[in-house]
């Protein structure tokens, strides 16, 4: 089919945006009529703007990101909607090799694993603040991003008060490990592919992964402007389509060569092929020449990987609140729901016959094996979506859920 109908999108230069630039390359969007155009950011502060103003029809964004905007929490925004999810997990935690070989030193093993990592965290964050010394400084991407969220969840329920016992500040993504380096921060927490950058290059470990911290977690979505969707419902079902089908393509072990080639070129990622093989192959470098198997690292479409899930939403706007970003109420809550349109992902892909969940909600952290549910299409199988610490996230119990996070220390 020939391409007819332009859409501007804009994305930075990380592995999640492979759904965009696959269903670009691969010819996905052409098949469905898209003459998708992919622009480069250097920010998600510039991602979020550009789309507020037109500048871009659709966008990879962070996210709790159209949320923020939704709630007020950002200048200069329009409302966003996130009729699809670009995949799911795909983050990890490094850190200095000097914080490692102190956290080493108190227990830290090279396995990934949260709550031994964590553990060994909260006594180098303890011995430096005894010491005398600054608090422990980690970065994280933008203020509304699961990066933060994530960092922060793990940190608190490991004992480690966030801005208190660690300070948190805000690094672009590719200037994270040179910032490492250079000693202005210990650690950070990013999407691929600039953990695996520090690790390679010999200047930090990585010590957990967003898969350990909460399984089948949501990261990167597919934000458009509510006035653009509502004008162009044809054509952004079109480009549902097209993602899902570049979303099929990216799964394929078969392909993976060619996905990293395709990331790897100047105007995607821009990194050596070496930089993405890792995350895309589940097959982790964690430092000093080991790796470790992660399957579920970085999911472009099993377990609903591109399902909006009203869950995800809720959970991240719960973060918003527990961080003092937002004062809970529930017009708050419910702009939050109403942000991710899973409404608008079933309509344009009811007709591939593709599994779709029959519901638009899920308790988060139920499931500790992959577990048959219902849905109209195909078969489908969630999970294990379990956060480490045991926890777990009902959306129809918000009250109690940030109840008893203000109870913990790190909310006192």
């Amino acid at each position: 089919m020939r391409a007819e109908h332009q859409i501007a999108a804009g994305f930075m230069p990380l592995l999640d945006s492979a759904l965009l630039v696959a269903a670009k390359e691969a010819g996905f969007a052409a098949a469905e009529g898209v003459d998708l155009s992919l622009f480069r950011e250097t920010s998600w502060a510039n991602i979020r703007d550009r789309l507020a103003v037109g500048h871009f029809d659709v966008a990879h964004m962070l996210g709790p990101m159209p949320i923020a905007c939704n709630l007020g929490l950002t200048p200069l925004a329009a409302r966003t909607i996130v009729p699809m999810a670009l995949g799911l997990g795909g983050n990890a935690v490094t850190v200095s090799n000097a914080l490692w070989s102190v956290m080493a030193d108190k227990g830290a093993r090279p396995d990934l694993d949260p709550k031994t990592a964590g553990s060994a965290l909260r006594a180098a964050a303890a011995e430096r603040l005894a010491g005398g010394g600054e608090a422990l400084r980690f970065a994280v991407v933008h203020p509304h991003s699961g990066h933060n969220y994530e960092l922060r969840y793990w940190l608190a329920a490991c004992g480690i008060r966030p801005d208190r016992d660690i300070e948190i500040v805000i690094v672009p993504p590719p200037l994270m490990p040179d910032a490492l380096e250079a000693g202005r921060i210990d650690g950070y927490c990013v999407g691929e592919p600039w953990n695996t950058a520090a690790v390679l290059s010999g200047r930090g470990r990585i010590a957990t992964v967003k898969a350990a911290i909460w399984r089948s977690s949501p990261e990167k979505v597919l934000g458009v402007q509510e006035r653009w969707a509502n004008a162009n419902g044809d054509l952004l079902e079109a480009l549902l389509r097209a993602l899902y089908r570049s979303a099929r393509w990216c799964a394929d072990p078969a392909n993976r060569d060619d996905l990293a080639s395709l990331l790897a070129e100047p105007a995607y990622v821009g990194r050596p092929v070496e930089w993405l093989m890792p995350a895309l192959s589940g097959r982790i470098a964690t430092g000093e020449g080991e790796r470790r198997t992660v399957d579920d690292f970085f999911i472009p479409l099993a377990r609903a990987a591109t399902f909006p899930w009203k869950s995800h939403a809720l959970w991240f706007y719960t973060q918003m609140v527990r961080w003092g970003q937002v004062v809970h109420d529930r017009a708050g809550e419910r702009i939050a729901r109403d942000t991710y349109r899973p409404d608008l992902y079933r309509s344009a892909l009811k007709p591939l016959g593709v599994p779709l969940p029959g519901a638009n909600a899920k308790v988060e952290g139920a499931l500790a094996a992959p577990t048959p549910v219902g849905s109209s299409g195909a078969s489908l199988v969630l999970g294990p979506d379990g956060f480490f610490d045991g926890a777990t996230f009902d959306p129809d119990q918000i009250e109690s859920y940030l109840a008893a996070q203000a109870s913990t220390p790190e909310g006192a």
